[in-house]
């Protein structure tokens, strides 16, 4: 019930659902993960959806998602305009959101650690683990000032040039974040070092999750 996997069988796309609190989140935590799914051959269908989202950020949001989904074959982008830093006080309209998701019946679900710092990213990831009880879910981090990363227990080492593109893209799409000094390739890229390093990668590069429950 909780297995995954990514050969292809020619009729059966894998069914992939991504959420992310705000409009880069999605990017900087699985983004290179996404990347490497689109380019092993497997039939995908991807929903991706924003909670927060709006003006600006919104346009950012749509721009970077349709890039990193260029080679999708189908796809769904979802960006919607609940308040940036009130989802605990707003949790009842987010959670009815989260439940709508249920009818894309996703074989892999990308979300937020749930040990997080941040508590827009908390309740997702909580949402999540309501809502899909029987799914293989990957929680993903999102680097900060808070310093809560923490020991990853699922790895997916990536090559360079894909790490060198998911950098690329999100620096690109969003402008609106460049006045912030974390927001810089270095610190994308070192932490994917830094998972490459952990994991053995052959690269050297790699996107780190947790994972609470896998079936070989």
């Amino acid at each position: 019930m909780l297995t995954l996997s990514l050969s292809q069988d020619g009729t059966t796309p894998l069914k992939v659902l991504c959420l992310g609190s705000h409009s880069d989140d999605i990017e900087i935590g699985c983004g290179g993960t996404i990347l490497r799914l689109l380019a092993c051959g497997r039939s995908l269908e991807i929903v991706w959806v924003v909670f927060s989202s709006n003006g600006e950020r919104g346009r950012e949001a749509r721009n970077s998602a349709e890039r990193f989904l260029e080679k999708a074959k189908i796809k769904e982008i979802i960006v919607n305009d609940f308040r940036d830093g009130f989802f605990p006080f707003d949790g009842a309209q987010i959670k009815a959101s989260v439940e709508g998701l249920k009818k894309t019946s996703p074989d892999l679900i990308f979300t937020h650690n749930h040990k997080d710092a941040h508590q827009d990213h908390r309740l997702i990831a909580e949402l999540t683990w309501n809502t899909f009880r029987n799914h293989l879910i990957l929680e993903y981090e999102i680097p900060k000032y808070d310093g809560d990363l923490g020991q990853p227990n699922f790895f997916v080492p990536l090559e360079q040039e894909t790490c060198q593109k998911k950098v690329r893209y999100i620096m690109d799409a969003f402008q609106s974040q460049h006045t912030k000094r974390w927001f810089e390739q270095e610190t994308f890229l070192s932490l994917m070092r830094l998972r490459g390093m952990e994991c053995n990668a052959s690269s050297g590069y790699a996107e780190a999750f947790y994972c609470r429950k896998l079936v070989l």
